[in-house]
């Protein structure tokens, strides 16, 4: 946890009261935003996304699984995030398991819907192969290298980013297995399918300080706040998730009013993000 003084704690929330952030931005503005794809060679897709000094990796592998008896068309995701204790004095020993559970939920929550798989950002029925019998599993790894706050709205950037990076390998399932049969699967090693993306969301995750909620918050801004409220929209302004941290209870119309607020900021972090995945792809290409 950030250690503040009283005066520190007083700036800050004054800064925020004022619509101006000790790093100059204004309540609704995210920091500078860098993606890096391909950073892990041996994984299907992988991206690196760096918000301000808060720094996290993805790698996405693939493997083929069977579908489960109560979702036979669709395949299967597992996202998980390790807090490397290295990244903040907090993350060492239980700090950093409790947090990577927490975050690990939070994105399950925000990119898979309900346990219908409703909602869902990351669709499942794209993975399947044969209905019923083989699909892709995704194993999605989060890793946070370095911590300044926002941790879930980066990793969340950072899982779009691996995923646009992503290349499902083709199969070809032999015919004429029976009914009950496994049936026989060729992989290539040469062909693969783009991950589709165009459903992916975005996470902003608005921070209560004081009266007002800011987005992108620092790891100083976080220490100051009552609650957070986490919203995960596609590009069609679709809310896919929402996860609440913090003690403090919300009003259903103060909740009303961050989905609208987060609507309108992923529309600007969407954007950037765009723009950051096609420079980071075009400058890997040329490698």
């Amino acid at each position: 946890m950030v250690g503040l003084s009283v005066g520190e704690k007083r700036f800050i929330q004054g800064g925020i009261a004022q619509d101006l952030r000790c790093d100059g931005r204004k309540r609704l503005h995210f920091r500078a935003i860098s993606v890096e794809t391909g950073v892990i060679a041996q994984a299907n897709g992988s991206a690196r996304v760096r918000l301000g000094a808060t720094d996290v990796i993805v790698s996405v592998k693939a493997e083929l699984g069977k579908p489960t008896l109560l979702q036979p068309d669709k395949g299967k995701v597992a996202i998980f995030v390790d807090c490397s204790p290295t990244a903040a004095p907090m993350f060492e020993g239980r700090g950093g398991e409790e947090l990577s559970t927490e975050l690990s939920v939070a994105l399950q929550i925000c990119l898979l819907g309900g346990k219908s798989g409703a909602g869902a950002g990351i669709d499942p029925s794209s993975l399947i192969v044969v209905e019923g019998k083989i699909c892709w599993d995704l194993y999605i790894d989060g890793l946070v290298v370095s911590s300044d706050g926002n941790l879930l709205d980066a990793l969340g950037a950072a899982i779009k980013a691996a995923l646009s990076n992503t290349g499902i390998p083709k199969v070809q399932v032999a015919v004429g297995a029976g009914a009950d049969d496994q049936p026989e699967v060729d992989v290539s090693d040469e062909d693969f399918l783009q991950f589709e993306t165009s459903g992916v969301p975005v996470i902003v995750t608005l921070t209560k300080v004081g009266r007002h909620y800011i987005v992108d918050a620092t790891s100083e801004e976080e220490s100051q706040m009552s609650s957070a409220v986490s919203i995960s929209v596609n590009r069609h302004g679709h809310v896919c998730g929402l996860t609440k941290r913090g003690g403090t209870g919300l009003d259903p119309s103060v909740i009303l009013d961050m989905i609208s607020v987060a609507k309108h900021v992923s529309e600007q972090l969407m954007t950037v993000l765009d723009s950051e995945i096609s420079a980071a792809e075009a400058s890997e290409a040329d490698l």
